[in-house]
């Protein structure tokens, strides 16, 4: 072992930590750079299990202490043998047992094979560390089974080239988060591991400000309010989520009303508390008040001719990772959804 280093608590004498992680570099790879730039390098991480955290399902709890993977990277890697529990091997779903001893290794990242392609990408803002982007509707944000060209993570190579954080493997490079292809508005890419790591830890927190607008139907009463219910797969359907008090993860959505329009369709500001898959979507559907649009959890019978929901990431605010500076972005309003409220206003 060249070298650890530890994170939350020191090493103990047996080489695991009561919680936390230690990350462990491999014999003969690349030191990491003065920028916190990964280089292509295997990673293993050592943890204990401690008293609150029984129960919890492998991975879940791996995707808890390690935000900047997926679930679904993290079940793949349990799968391929990755991952084991007091040296052995466990399923994704096991359970896990207070001072249960986990070892995880992430393979070097590979060679990334999505193609870069030239594209007028609405940048807000960029510099070193950050790209923000202005997303327009119908656009996915990275590569999928069946779709590996015409998102935004291509048009990214094309402009960042080579300066795009690596955590989230070949098809998700500089992704910390995303938002819907039929939704618009800013997003946060990540140029360096080092404003993954940070952007992963505050969305974790929840000290990101995203707050969205959207036109739902039916006439909300009260002005504002809050949706506090967990969301999860909808049990019935998996390519779903709904209100989940069973199996979901705590979801919290404050909403305020900007304009109550015709009375049939409102106008609404959704800031995220937590930033669950199709959270607003969800949440305003569970009280009544579906995005217009919205084909999966709106009413059948929508309206004709748009494109998917009416919902806009308008404004986007984080601590910078490098200066450390609270910084804020707007993304002005489609004009699809201008030229909706003017409709909707007579």
């Amino acid at each position: 072992m060249n070298e650890m280093r530890e994170k939350n608590q020191r090493q103990n004498g047996s080489g695991w930590e009561s919680s936390g992680q230690i990350w462990e570099k491999t014999v003969g790879q690349n030191e990491k750079n003065r920028d916190g730039q990964d280089s292509q390098e295997e990673q293993r991480y050592y943890y204990t299990v401690e008293k609150e955290q029984e129960g919890m399902r492998l991975d879940q709890f791996l995707a808890a202490e390690l935000t900047e993977h997926s679930r679904s990277y993290i079940q793949k890697l349990i799968r391929e043998g990755r991952v084991t529990v007091n040296d052995k091997a466990m399923k994704p779903g096991g359970r896990i047992q207070a001072d249960d001893k986990i070892l995880m290794t992430v393979p070097p990242l590979q060679e990334l094979s999505v193609l870069p392609e030239e594209m007028d990408l609405d940048i807000l803002y960029e510099d070193e560390d950050v790209i923000l982007i202005n997303k327009p509707k119908d656009m996915v944000v990275h590569p999928c089974p069946g779709r590996y060209s015409g998102t935004l993570v291509n048009g990214l190579l094309a402009h960042c080239q080579d300066n795009l954080s690596g955590i989230n493997g070949v098809l998700r490079p500089g992704i910390v988060h995303r938002i819907d292809k039929d939704t618009t508005g800013v997003l946060v890419v990540c140029k360096t591991d080092l404003a993954h790591r940070s952007l992963a830890e505050q969305l974790k927190e929840h000290s990101i400000t995203r707050k969205y607008e959207a036109i739902v139907y039916n006439n909300i009463p009260e002005e504002e309010g809050t949706v506090d219910a967990p969301i999860g797969r909808n049990p019935s359907d998996r390519k779903k989520m709904a209100v989940e008090y069973k199996n979901g993860k705590r979801a919290v959505t404050h909403y305020r009303v900007i304009d109550h329009l015709n009375h049939q369709f409102n106008h609404i500001e959704c800031q995220l508390e937590t930033g669950r898959t199709h959270q607003i979507r969800v949440h305003m559907a569970s009280i009544g008040h579906p995005l217009l649009g919205d084909e999966i959890y709106g009413p059948r019978n929508g309206r004709k001719g748009l494109e998917g929901q009416c919902l806009h990431a308008r404004v986007l605010g984080f601590v910078h990772p490098r200066t450390g500076e609270y910084m804020e972005f707007e993304a002005p309003l489609p004009e699809y959804f201008k030229e909706l409220l003017r409709k909707l206003s007579i």
